[in-house]
């Protein structure tokens, strides 16, 4: 990591989790963006579908609840196995569009459905895909699509750097389905924490971030 500290910070684009948008990704990732200051920057970007039918608690005109794609008509589970799963083209073309507008971008740093999504960049990425010029990527409680339209995307391995955060404790996506997606990449790091669904930024967590980031110079 020598270069590193002389040049510019690394870039990642930060794709957040189902019900989630840029800004409440922005506002749930405030620790790690600190413990990443000066080695990277996240930059999210919203998903362009708006959850239908969000509750009053959280139904936030200006800012609504937003995802990737839809495993049922405006809904998502991730280990449902969805017959017709929707709206996963627009999302790939959103995050084309934001490499392209607000790049360059390093890596990608994904959460929840954001990191199912990710992998699929990854995925096609290696496969060569000019959309998508980015190195490496960190996959946060992630999971593989259980859709047999997006089983294209797991077929080979992917060979991609890769680091993927599992958390013990994750009631939303359990440990096995960020460990199985895992085993989707050609030689991944996994990184496991005690804690449940959220993007940790603890001292063992910041070390093991900036190992990986280290590997990438940027520039």
């Amino acid at each position: 990591g020598g270069a590193m500290s002389e040049g510019r910070p690394l870039r990642l684009l930060g794709l957040h989790g189902y019900r989630q948008s840029q800004r409440r990704f922005r506002q749930r990732t405030g620790a790690l963006r600190k413990a990443l200051r000066g080695r990277a920057e996240l930059v999210a970007v919203s998903a362009p579908h708006p959850v239908p039918g969000s509750g009053e608690d959280d139904d936030d005109g200006d800012d609504p609840p937003r995802g990737w794609w839809f495993s049922g008509p405006g809904t998502f589970e991730a280990g449902e196995v969805a017959a017709a799963p929707a709206g996963l083209e627009e999302s790939l073309s959103a995050v084309a569009a934001a490499l392209a507008e607000h790049g360059p971008f390093d890596g990608l740093l994904g959460f929840s459905q954001g990191a199912a999504l990710a992998a699929m960049v990854c995925a096609l990425r290696a496969r060569g895909d000019p959309r998508f010029p980015v190195a490496f990527a960190i996959l946060v409680a992630g999971f593989a699509s259980r859709a047999p339209a997006h089983r294209h995307f797991y077929r080979e391995p992917i060979a991609l750097p890769t680091l993927h955060v599992v958390g013990d404790a994750d009631a939303v996506i359990a440990a096995p389905l960020s460990r199985e997606l895992a085993q989707h990449f050609v030689e991944p790091v996994v990184l496991t924490h005690p804690g449940g669904h959220f993007v940790p930024a603890a001292a063992p967590q910041k070390k093991a971030y900036l190992e990986f980031l280290d590997r990438f110079c940027p520039g």
